[in-house]
């Protein structure tokens, strides 16, 4: 018979967790929450030190619905609740209404009616002025009638969708042929091409999401909420593309995804159409049109490139473009009619996410035919198509930015 060496002891299975465990679990957040609730009755004991509330409010949008109206949306973004029973309008006061109450809440929304006889093409200050006399200020910058949902508009903002998304992507696909005839190593530049168009589109989207984080509530910490949804998307992304058991992404699946990124980015394209025209800026908006339009067409040649040894057929060919331009679309509709900042942020760090895991299949397509040739993979022919595609997308986006 032998026996077990004390200082030796057989591994034992954990142990459930039962119910007390449960209780001690939250024995720390019940004395949390005293702590919690003496520091707010007690302002952290320091009770005769406390000075006067702060106040701070945001003003997400101005929108002009009908003659004589201007309507202001705003979130408190205090500590506390704040009350507004006055708006000046060009350095007068003036009547207004306010949904639901003059008293907002802590991250609470509101929306003033101020009856003012605003005058078409015209600026024109709002002041928000609180009952401890603090001011908050907005403008309108042209003040144009906020376009009313139609019919009519509705197939107006869809149609300069259409021009900004799905026109340009379907032009640049039509290089698919031409693409078919080239060497491998031909094609290797073209996709390392790809490379660099998708590069630049990440740089673009984050961009253009910080712009909208920015401008949120300071509660929302927009700049870190695009860094989080982004790398989760990233993660995700690339965790679903590993159930294949160290499979290969198909080609044809590799350019749904190129798809699917650049349509994320169109999205935010649409929205600033749509958001311009809403605002009165229509030559802003026709500026807009007239860039994106050209800046896009390269976005065809990118979705294309991973197919070319595989031809898909018409149908996917049609869903492919559908799922890159039809997106502009959506956001000329949203931007147009319901703008959000927040949903703009979400959608535009998804789409950097989901354009950087694109990045990642594309660029171990370049690696593995650039093996197969037997060259180095930092060669001439690589490098040059990344600059190749940096260099159009950078050009090009010269009739956008200003």
């Amino acid at each position: 018979m032998t026996t077990q060496s004390p200082l030796h002891t057989s591994p034992t299975s954990p142990k459930g967790v039962s119910g007390a465990a449960w209780l001690l679990a939250l024995v720390p957040l019940v004395l949390l929450g005293v702590v919690l609730t003496y520091l707010v009755v007690t302002n952290g004991g320091l009770t005769e030190l406390a000075g006067p509330p702060i106040e701070q409010v945001v003003i997400q949008r101005v929108i002009l619905p009908e003659a004589g109206i201007i309507q202001v949306e705003v979130v408190n973004d205090g500590p506390q609740e704040i009350t507004i029973p006055q708006v000046q309008v060009d350095d007068a006061y003036f009547m207004f209404e306010a949904s639901p109450s003059t008293t907002i809440p802590r991250l609470g929304e509101a929306t003033f009616t101020i009856y003012y006889p605003w005058v078409a093409d015209e600026a024109h200050h709002i002041v928000l002025v609180s009952s401890l006399g603090n001011l908050f200020e907005g403008e309108v910058a042209v003040a144009v009638e906020a376009p009313q949902p139609s019919t009519q508009l509705f197939i107006q903002f869809g149609l300069v969708g259409l021009y900004v998304g799905i026109v340009p992507i379907f032009l640049g696909m039509l290089w698919y042929p031409f693409m078919r005839r080239l060497s491998k190593q031909a094609m290797n530049f073209i996709l390392a091409l790809t490379v660099g168009l998708l590069v630049y589109l990440a740089i673009g989207t984050w961009l253009d999401s910080n712009e909208f984080a920015v401008e949120l509530p300071a509660f929302w910490q927009g700049v870190p909420l695009v860094i989080f949804i982004a790398l989760i998307t990233l993660g995700l992304l690339i965790a679903i593309g590993n159930l294949g058991k160290g499979r290969e992404s198909s080609p044809l699946g590799i350019s749904y995804r190129i798809a699917l990124g650049i349509g994320l980015h169109n999205l935010g394209e649409g929205l600033a159409i749509g958001a311009a025209f809403a605002s009165g800026e229509a030559a802003l908006g026709t500026f807009l049109i007239l860039g994106f339009t050209l800046h896009n067409i390269t976005e065809g040649v990118g979705i294309a490139a991973p197919i070319v040894r595989d031809n898909p057929g018409l149908k996917h060919f049609a869903l492919l473009i559908l799922l890159a331009g039809g997106p502009a679309i959506l956001g000329t509709w949203v931007g147009g009619f319901i703008f959000n900042p927040v949903l703009a942020t979400i959608f535009l760090a998804i789409g950097v996410g989901a354009i950087l895991q694109v990045v990642w299949e594309v660029g171990r397509m370049v690696i593995k035919d650039t093996q197969q040739l037997g060259l180095p993979i930092v060669n001439w022919v690589n490098l040059g198509g990344v600059v190749v595609g940096l260099a159009l997308m950078y050009f090009t986006a010269f009739m956008v930015k200003f």
